[in-house]
C-alpha cells in the first residue's frame, strides 16, 4: 500500500493499526512535515519513507496493490498528471482511494489559505479518474453538516485558518451526529467526495 501525501502521518496510523497490510508506502513532499513521519514511522519495518514528488520516485518503486490520497488531489496544479502517476505504479486491477474537498462554488478565504488549487465535483472527479485509466467503483459525498460551517467560516466571516477551539467544538458536537446521520444515509451533497476506483 501507498499513501501519497502522508502529511503527519494520521491516516498511516490508523491502516498500520487497523489492517494486516504488509509494507506501507508514505510518499511526502513537505520538508516540515517529512520529519514528523520519520519520528513516528522510522522504527517500523513495514514502513518506508520517501521524502518528495510520487513522480520523481515512481519508477523506483514496486508496483503496489492500493494507493490512498487523502486531501492531497485540490492541492496539485495537474490533478491529471499524479492521476496518471497513481496508475502507473499501482498493479492491474489495484484501488485507489481519494478524499478530496467537494462543490466548487463553497471555495472560500479557508481554501485559498489552505493552498487548494479546487474543489470537486462528483462529475469532474469521476471524469479525472476515468481518463486517466480508472474504473469509479463508488463515489459519493461525505459530511454534509460541514458545508454550513465551511460556507460560514471561509465564504462569510472570511477565515483563513481555524481556531482549535472551533475544530474541537465540531468534533464533539456535529462529527458523532453526522457519522451517525451518514451512517444511514448517502448525503445528496457534503464538504468533501470520497471516491474508490479500479485500475
Amino acid at each position: 500500500m501507498l499513501e501519497v501525501g502522508a502529511g503527519v502521518g494520521t491516516v498511516a496510523d490508523y491502516v498500520l493499526q487497523n489492517t494486516r497490510v504488509p509494507e506501507l508506502v508514505l510518499v511526502e513532499p513537505a520538508d516540515n512535515l517529512f520529519p514528523f513521519l520519520h519520528e513516528r514511522f522510522s522504527g517500523d519495518s513495514r514502513v518506508k519513507l520517501v521524502h518528495g514528488q510520487l513522480a520523481d520516485v515512481a519508477a523506483s518503486l514496486v508496483s503496489v496493490d492500493s494507493v490512498v490520497a487523502v486531501n492531497v488531489l485540490e492541492h496539485v496544479a495537474d490533478d491529471r498528471a499524479l492521476l496518471r502517476t497513481i496508475n502507473r505504479v499501482l498493479l492491474p486491477g489495484g484501488v485507489v482511494l481519494l478524499f478530496v474537498p467537494a462543490l466548487p462554488w463553497l471555495y472560500g478565504t479557508l481554501d485559498d489559505s489552505f493552498q487548494h488549487v479546487r474543489r470537486y465535483t462528483k462529475r469532474e472527479l469521476a471524469g479525472r479518474l476515468e481518463e486517466t485509466g480508472f474504473r469509479v467503483e463508488r463515489l459519493h459525498y461525505f459530511n454534509c453538516l460541514g458545508v454550513a460551517a465551511w460556507f460560514v467560516a471561509g465564504k462569510i466571516l472570511r477565515r483563513k485558518t481555524i481556531r482549535i477551539s472551533d475544530a474541537r467544538s465540531y468534533d464533539r458536537w456535529i462529527v458523532p451526529l453526522a457519522s451517525r446521520l451518514e451512517s444511514h444515509w448517502t448525503p445528496p451533497f457534503g464538504q468533501s467526495l470520497v471516491a474508490v476506483a479500479r485500475k
